[in-house]
């Protein structure tokens, strides 16, 4: 593998950053760290781990460059400045490769210690994050690389870097790669900079995204500004000479600078007002900072002296110049959530335009300028969310040095409530902790929820009951036949999810109770019943509803069987019209004959076998249809688990099989058929004399057959009635059939 070279210029700019940065952070290098380090960079090196970015640039020294970045405006030392360097020597060519990296910590752990260590794990975390593909510009994204980090030196040393990174692709021709770093300077590192106080790099990155996303803009305003640099220098000393000379009289120590407004600051204020660039009056703002004495030993006692000559400044240059009362900005006595602490006016210059004032102390303008503060006293002050006080306080870890104990006190904690998950294109949501795959598919769509039958999470499959974490990519896996559980309540976190589900099963509910009742009618009317809804009301209440949608429910989850009903129906009917005694006896052309001997016996050989090979699952046969060993059959899964086995001819397959297709599953007969089942056979024929006996003798002559009952009515010389007899097997049946077609008089026998 080819070693990496530098070229002669890199090799200068090298030697020259090395040098510069020893000079300022030698002091808090242990002994051995130069040599380390430069024998851990040439063993990477020779290894083939360092290669050319997308720019064509060297990772190592744009490392040393970043390095310097972060020690003159960040103020980083020992363990953040050899993060920075060792982090360019990891390869980055298989994010996958997770092991890889954990070798590399290991290694770096080893020769310089936890702090470093630590750093190094943060940034590759994060590189990790970019990986995915996601949706950069997201709020949700600024937030998820904020946890990921856990380390906030993790985010200063990339703000760091993406200003070094913006500098360096000035004449780059990767025109593609340059918009898009441009782009994620401006809305991601860009507001991080400002969060944390580091305005100077925050207006510097915002600059360099419009120099390079909006050219014709920025060489417009640049232009501009160069032509009214002169007049403009010149009204600025017009104003402050007066100024100058009445706060020296006043005893006050202080400098004045006049600040021109940052181009992308004017661009996006013409943009907001919507006017072109002589449409702008306060292009610049006149800075009074006053090098307060402090008092030794006595923080509170040299803060209050700030703040009064602050006060005293102020009161002079409002005596001098008229002031806009709606334009005082105050952020000495409630300073800004990020710590910024200043006294902003606007006041009435000479030739009468408006010109803005800003009044601070060195302390409080080092805060602005770099984001480095000597204290954080206003802990108690709330600003804008936890995300600010929390990005606030890590000025005074900054300020403590480089210590890893005093970081971790401002770990994520913030997001300690929230994951924040990827789709597989990348789009970022935000859930609360202890969310599961099936929020997230109910959070993309409803449908999506409804049809949920699990998920790849990091592409390993996952139920839906698996709980997320931030940084996690999902992908939901979903089923036609899929309808929601009343027990996915019980799975979802989110209310959003619990509501959905909620009105799924309301939907669903409604639908199977539909269902029921159709067949309910249906089978009313196959009996020839007429029903009466004050009855069937009565019937309803007897039964223990008091809805009728819950009792059709019950109905369509087979808790309630149909047969019942009707029976129950015919005892109430029966009760409100005083017909409780039995029917008078038709003469001898109708009987009635019940076998109370007669029972369902179950031996042990006919075995069913459900969905291909699966034995001894709990089941039942189904009512509505009485199937017996050999009936073509198929398994019907009820809503308790258990399993009920209906005829392939049953009159409700077809419903079944339409609404409820997921939960019909394949069944077959196995073993030799020693049960004894009970059918009905429904005969119709001549009301001849002696038939009933012809009938009932053929089947006493049957081996394995016993006659339950029978009840033949008969009408004008015609008989119909019903049969109920116990057989072992379809084949027997068929052949009782057979026999009973020949009886004189009989017309048709059919099973029911």
């Amino acid at each position: 593998m080819e070693q990496f070279k530098f070229s002669k210029e890199e090799w200068q700019e090298t030697r020259s950053l090395i040098a510069d940065i020893k000079a300022n952070v030698g002091t808090y290098l242990l002994e051995y760290d130069i040599e380390s380090l430069e024998r851990y960079i040439t063993n990477a090196m020779e290894g083939g781990n360092v290669h050319r970015d997308v720019f064509g640039l060297n990772p190592i020294l744009c490392a040393l460059q970043t390095a310097k970045i972060a020690i003159d405006e960040i103020g980083l030392k020992r363990d953040g400045i050899l993060a920075i360097l060792l982090y360019a020597t990891i390869p980055h060519d298989n994010p996958d490769d997770t092991h890889q990296d954990d070798i590399n910590i290991d290694s770096i752990r080893e020769k310089f210690g936890e702090n470093t260590a630590h750093i190094v794990h943060g940034l590759v975390k994060v590189h990790t994050l970019y990986k995915k593909s996601p949706v950069v510009e997201s709020e949700n994204f600024r937030n998820l690389l904020l946890s990921f980090a856990e380390d906030m030196r993790v985010i200063l040393i990339m703000i760091a870097d993406r200003v070094n990174l913006m500098r360096q692709i000035r004449d780059t021709q990767e025109k593609e790669a340059k918009r898009r770093v441009s782009e994620e300077a401006s809305y991601l590192y860009a507001p991080l900079a400002h969060k944390l106080g580091l305005y100077k790099l925050k207006s510097e990155l915002e600059d360099l995204s419009l120099k390079y996303l909006e050219h014709d803009a920025y060489y417009m305003i640049r232009e501009k500004l160069n032509a009214t640099k002169q007049s403009r220098d010149a009204y600025i000393e017009r104003f402050i000479q007066p100024v100058r000379e009445r706060l020296e009289k006043a005893g006050l120590r202080f400098h004045i600078k006049g600040r021109t407004k940052s181009i992308h600051s004017i661009w996006q204020k013409m943009k907001k007002q919507h006017c072109g660039f002589e449409g702008i009056y306060d292009l610049f703002a006149i800075r009074i900072i006053i090098e307060t004495q402090p008092i030794d030993g006595d923080e509170q006692q040299t803060h209050t002296r700030e703040v009064m000559e602050c006060w005293q400044a102020y009161s002079i240059v409002t005596d001098m110049y008229q002031p806009n009362p709606k334009r005082l900005r105050d952020w000495l006595s409630v300073p800004k959530s990020n710590g910024y602490e200043s006294l902003h006016i606007t006041v009435l210059g000479p030739e009468n335009k408006w010109v803005e004032v800003q009044i601070r102390t060195e302390r409080m303008d080092d805060i602005a300028e770099r984001g480095l503060a000597a204290h954080w006293r206003y802990k108690g002050i709330k600003g804008d969310g936890g995300m600010d006080e929390w990005l606030n306080n890590i000025r005074s870890a900054l300020e403590a040095g480089d210590s890893l104990e005093v970081m971790d006190s401002f770990k994520m904690g913030l997001y300690e409530d929230e994951v924040f998950v990827f789709t597989p294109k990348g789009d970022l949501f935000k859930f609360p902790k202890g969310a599961t795959v099936l929020d997230f598919a109910y959070h993309i769509h409803t449908g999506v929820g409804n049809s949920c039958v699990g998920g790849r999470v990091n592409g390993r499959a996952v139920p839906i009951r698996e709980t997320l974490h931030s940084g996690d990519q999902v992908e939901i896996l979903t089923h036609n036949s899929q309808k929601p559980k009343r027990d996915w309540l019980n799975i979802v976190f989110t209310s959003r999810a619990k509501s959905k589900i909620r009105m799924a099963l309301k939907e669903l509910q409604v639908k199977d109770g539909l269902l029921a009742k159709e067949t309910l009618e249906r089978r009313f009317k196959n009996k020839k019943i007429e029903v009466d809804e004050g009855t069937m009301a009565h019937t309803i209440k007897k039964l223990g509803f008091k809805v009728a949608s819950d009792f059709y429910q019950a109905i369509a989850e087979e808790q309630l069987d149909v047969n019942a009903v009707i029976e129950k129906y015919q005892e109430v009917y029966s009760n409100e019209h005083n017909n409780t005694s039995p029917a008078p006896v038709r003469s001898a052309e109708e009987f009635n004959y019940e076998n109370p001997d007669a029972a369902i016996t179950k031996g042990n050989d006919d075995v069913l076998v459900i969905d291909k090979n699966l034995k001894g699952v709990d089941y039942s046969l189904a009512k509505c249809c009485h199937p017996i060993y050999g009936d073509p059959i198929f398994g019907f899964v009820t809503t308790g688990g258990g399993i009920k086995i209906h005829r392939m001819e049953c009159p409700n397959a077809p419903e079944l099989r339409k609404r409820f297709g997921y939960r019909v599953v394949k069944a077959r007969w196995s073993g030799k058929g020693t049960s004894q089942y009970s059918i009905t056979l429904r005969i119709i024929g001549n009301d001849d004399i002696g038939i009933v006996n012809n009938i009932t003798s053929i089947i006493s002559k049957e081996e394995k057959i016993m006659m339950r009952s029978i009840n033949i009515d008969s009408h004008d010389g015609l008989f119909s009635g019903n049969l109920v007899v116990m057989v072992d097997a379809t084949s027997k049946m068929e052949a009782l059939i057979k026999k009973l077609r020949t009886v004189k008089g009989v017309k048709q026998v059919t099973r029911i």
